[in-house]
């Protein structure tokens, strides 16, 4: 059995020595403090963010996917960031795609011997058929999970980019990938618990590389969310305000454009701003590559 008693996330953090004693108030004073470590061990982490959010927007440009691998907290975080994308940005669910050690039901009941298996990492790289398009995230907190290292080195045989997001300092055996993102978040106050404030940085970090990855694909105008399509009463409401804050029509006008557009805001926009029906507006959003900003720029050429 390895001895992982030396790795910053299995350390006792100081400060919550007397966690058990403490007063409700100051166990969450603690709790709140350590929450800023995380989020300046994500800021630290920058310079690599930015290189793997590159190598994300680098393949889905050209068709390829980003995989997310991880066990337990780890996982079910990757799980989640995936899942948000398709109804954020209106993205193919195929494009992100959250995989957990021991499946989809270890989402909701751990199964923590699943972690132990790096051919089970592996094996779900070659389930998914991934390749030299796609990019594969592996998330471990702790850095020595076999699942995670299996995937990785499986996905890199296939000749996928790799990332590797960690929160402990560089170690023996530890995957060799395109990036590493080490997010040096220290001991937990509670000892080796790292859904906490390694969890959190881990959060911080996939939050950045698909929001970012996104908005460089032509997801977003400014800061709205324009590949949006209304299909419930909130997205009605919210596709209406865009339209009416890019066109300087009233919200009754833009919710008449929306329905006109399919719900579609992009449409809207360019069906007011080009003053062209849905089908010359869907062309000109064909030949902008999605991106809003080069087809209304393209009216003063």
């Amino acid at each position: 059995m390895t001895d992982r008693s030396q790795l910053l996330t299995e350390l006792r953090l100081p400060e919550s020595m007397n966690l058990d004693a403490m007063s409700t108030e100051d166990a969450v004073a603690v709790m709140n403090a350590q929450d800023l470590v995380a989020v300046n061990a994500a800021a630290s982490a920058r310079a690599d963010v930015v290189k793997a959010i590159d190598l994300v927007v680098a393949a889905l440009s050209k068709g390829g996917r980003l995989f997310y691998f991880g066990a337990g907290t780890s996982g079910r975080l990757g799980v989640l960031d995936a899942s948000e994308c398709p109804p954020t940005f209106r993205s193919d669910p195929e494009m992100v795609q959250g995989v957990i050690a021991g499946g989809n039901d270890a989402m909701f009941r751990a199964k923590e011997g699943a972690e132990d298996s790096p051919e089970g990492g592996s094996k779900d790289v070659d389930d998914r058929n991934i390749g030299p398009n796609d990019v594969a995230i592996g998330i471990a907190s702790g850095g020595t999970t076999p699942y995670v290292h299996g995937a990785l080195r499986r996905a890199a045989e296939r000749g996928a980019k790799t990332v590797f997001i960690l929160c402990v300092q560089p170690f023996p055996g530890e995957p060799k990938t395109d990036v590493t993102i080490r997010l040096l978040t220290g001991p937990e106050a509670l000892t080796g618990s790292t859904r906490l404030k390694a969890g959190t940085a881990t959060k911080l970090v996939l939050n950045q590389i698909t929001t970012i990855a996104f908005v460089k694909l032509g997801k977003c105008y400014e800061n709205l969310m324009v590949d949006l399509r209304a299909t419930n009463t909130k997205l009605w409401d919210r596709g209406s305000r865009i339209v009416a804050t890019l066109t300087g029509i009233n919200r009754d006008e833009a919710l008449s454009l929306l329905g006109r557009a399919e719900g579609h805001v992009k449409l809207a926009v360019i069906m007011q701003k080009r003053g062209v029906d849905v089908g010359e507006a869907k062309q000109l959003i064909v030949a902008s590559n999605g991106r809003l900003r080069e087809a209304m720029a393209a009216e003063d050429e």
